[in-house]
């Protein structure tokens, strides 16, 4: 694969991450990989890769196309030739280590650099969405975080699981949940099925393939304390009558995967299905909602 290298250089952290985010989500095509880093004392810069037969436009003027996304100047992006790497090392090197509240999440070429401990995560790119670096992922984590730390959940659902990097980090806080992860697409359960047993919880998370909520592990299931649903506004939305059959009363439900202007509309359907609002997360244009049941 022929590659372009898109780089640019940034003094303020959290620009450069919100540029990092708005590209891989609002940029057409996306890069196939994105790394932000600290590239010196109080510098960042971003490298993104996309495929040369992808970018027949490029040179591009990528501070143009984020405008009205990005209220800030930004700086210049420099693009070059990047050809014959081996594509599969530079997507995974492209990704460092992501910490998220307690979690670390990072790849097994970083394995030697973070210390491993019961909140470390081994999550490798591959063919299931999640390794954490995407704003949705990375706003579940935060919000599971946040409500481990408060609630003993006994019961856990995690619908639409991709690589089980948000159930891993539930065993993890919840050493005595009983927890369920399904996806509707069974590659990804494969993937997720071996990510829950490099992680050391196969003992502790149930794995199978399932659209929505129709399976018989859930329809024989109590309802959950908690449920997680990373996954896309129109089946969020879809899913709220089942939701509220599927959450116990007074249970919690994390749902990400939802663009900000989406966010109502998703709200909506969950009110009327007997949810309401706790916290509205927003990281670099996408929303992670935390609703309770009533």
């Amino acid at each position: 694969m022929s590659l372009r290298k898109v780089t640019a250089d940034f003094t303020d952290r959290q620009l450069a991450y919100s540029v990092g985010n708005a590209l891989q989500d609002f940029v057409e095509p996306p890069p196939d990989a994105l790394t932000v880093f600290e590239n010196g004392p109080g510098a960042w810069r971003i490298e993104a890769y996309f495929d040369a037969v992808d970018t027949v436009l490029l040179p591009r003027d990528f501070a143009a196309e984020l405008a009205a996304i990005i209220a800030h100047p930004l700086p210049r992006f420099v693009s070059d030739d990047v050809p014959d790497l081996n594509w599969v090392a530079l997507s995974q090197a492209a990704l460092p280590p992501v910490e998220a509240g307690r979690f670390t999440i990072h790849g097994s070429h970083d394995a030697g650099r973070v210390p491993h401990g019961p909140k470390s995560i081994l999550i490798d790119a591959g063919e299931a969405f999640g390794t954490a670096h995407h704003a949705t992922t990375h706003g579940c984590l935060l919000a599971i975080d946040r409500l481990t730390r408060r609630h003993a959940f006994h019961t856990v659902l995690d619908l639409g699981c991709g690589s089980g990097v948000l159930a891993i980090a539930i065993a993890k806080a919840l050493p005595h949940a009983d927890i369920i992860a399904t996806d509707l697409d069974a590659q990804s359960v494969k993937v997720a099925t071996e990510n829950v047993r490099l992680n050391g919880v196969a003992s502790r998370i149930a794995l199978t393939t399932a659209s929505g909520v129709d399976h018989m592990w859930l329809r024989q299931s109590p309802p959950f304390d908690l449920v997680i649903a990373n996954i896309l506004a129109g089946p969020l939305i879809s899913l709220a009558p089942a939701m509220a059959r599927t959450v116990a009363r007074g249970g919690t439900l994390l749902l990400s995967g939802i663009l900000i202007p989406q966010a109502p509309q998703v709200l909506a359907a969950y009110r009327t299905a007997g949810f309401h609002l706790v916290q509205h997360d927003r990281i670099t244009g996408w929303s992670t909602l935390t609703l309770r049941r009533r």
